[in-house]
């Protein structure tokens, strides 16, 4: 099987999916022809903000490009290097920064086109695409049944975990980077922000890591932030480095203090595969699989004071700390992306296979 694995654009978060479901379908002998949309999206508004600025000289009222131009422009050898390659399908991860025109060419091509959504529930418009493809995949659980009312092949695949960047146990180069008391790696959604500013962290050595750019200088929480976007394998250092390791779950449907929250979300975020299978111990705020998944090796939390309680007993208890992370590999070694690929590429040969009947029923007519 090849397939046309279409990256998500983003150079962090849903860049580390892609890179783990390339690798599991790799693994399983499937030929990865890569669409790398975040270089293209660099390359398109550099292009077509040059355009716009030489043809400006000449004409005043020349429109300036939009975002939406600048993604169609990124994405617009899809179709084309599908056909070259003569691929058996074409496979979005995300598809948040896509323009859902490109999904239409693909379906008048004739070339199936299945999307892995990675930002169910918070965005919405995964919806609206979803009714654009052959097939499609949610990461939440409690989405399903949204999804499959606007799209019967749709399935439920939780995030994983990357064999070669999540190990447990010290791995060469983690001194690169620095050791905390508590260590924290996403972006500054505003409620994480509410939350980690609730919190005393008098005495405790805190690392903030991702996007905190929302953080005004002169906030409170911006002496924890130690750095920028990291990469998977840093983060998987700081995970293990960390005594105490923390996965907030987010809430909001976008940035700023006005952005919509969600009431309701039950899987698992990439976070809490990645902690565990670095064997990282870790506290968590609450979604129905945490329990599921690891039991009373991840203790949860619903409010800030509750969480400063278990942080502060937990860091006074450095045996307990051991006894727990060694245990929590086992917990997801079946779950790596190397067991979610399979389920893809068992999901893309029934889509093919049903396609493939499909057509010679019509030419048997």
């Amino acid at each position: 099987m090849r397939v046309l694995l279409l990256h998500p654009g983003a150079s962090w978060s849903t860049a580390d999916v892609s890179a783990g479901l390339r690798y599991g379908l790799v693994h399983h002998g499937v030929d990865v022809v890569d669409y790398r949309l975040d270089g293209r999206i660099a390359r398109a508004s550099m292009w077509l903000g040059g355009a716009w600025k030489a043809a400006k000289k000449t004409d005043p009222h020349f429109e300036k490009p939009s975002t939406a131009d600048v993604f169609l422009q990124a994405a617009g050898d899809v179709v084309n290097m599908a056909l070259d390659h003569q691929v058996d399908a074409v496979i979005v991860v995300s598809g948040m920064f896509l323009v859902p025109r490109v999904l239409v060419r693909l379906r008048r091509a004739g070339i199936p086109t299945t999307v892995l959504f990675t930002e169910s529930p918070y965005d919405p418009q995964e919806l609206a695409m979803a009714k654009l493809v052959d097939g499609c995949w949610t990461n939440e659980r409690s989405a399903f049944s949204a999804f499959q009312a606007v799209n019967p092949r749709v399935g439920y695949l939780p995030h994983g975990w990357h064999p070669e960047r999540h190990k447990a146990g010290p791995q060469a180069g983690d001194e690169a980077v620095q050791a905390h008391d508590v260590v924290f790696v996403g972006s500054a959604f505003q409620e994480r922000i509410e939350w980690l500013s609730a919190i005393d962290w008098t005495g405790i050595d805190v690392g903030l890591y991702g996007q905190w750019a929302p953080l005004k200088g002169n906030h409170r929480l911006r002496r924890f932030v130690r750095g920028g976007v990291v990469s998977n394998e840093q983060t998987s250092a700081l995970y293990r480095r960390a005594k105490v390791g923390l996965n907030l779950y987010r809430t909001s449907q976008g940035w700023g203090k006005l952005a919509p929250r969600i009431t309701h979300a039950e899987s698992l975020n990439p976070r809490a595969y990645e902690l565990a299978a670095c064997g990282a111990f870790h506290l968590s705020s609450e979604r129905a699989e945490v329990g599921e998944v690891f039991g009373d090796l991840v203790p949860t939390f619903r409010h800030p004071t509750e969480a400063s309680s278990l942080m502060r007993a937990w860091l006074a208890d450095p045996a307990g700390r051991a006894r727990v992370a060694a245990a929590l590999p086992a917990c997801v070694a079946e779950m790596s992306w190397t067991e979610r690929a399979a389920r893809v590429i068992g999901d893309l040969q029934s889509l093919l296979a049903q396609r493939s009947t499909c057509t010679a029923c019509g030419r048997a007519a």
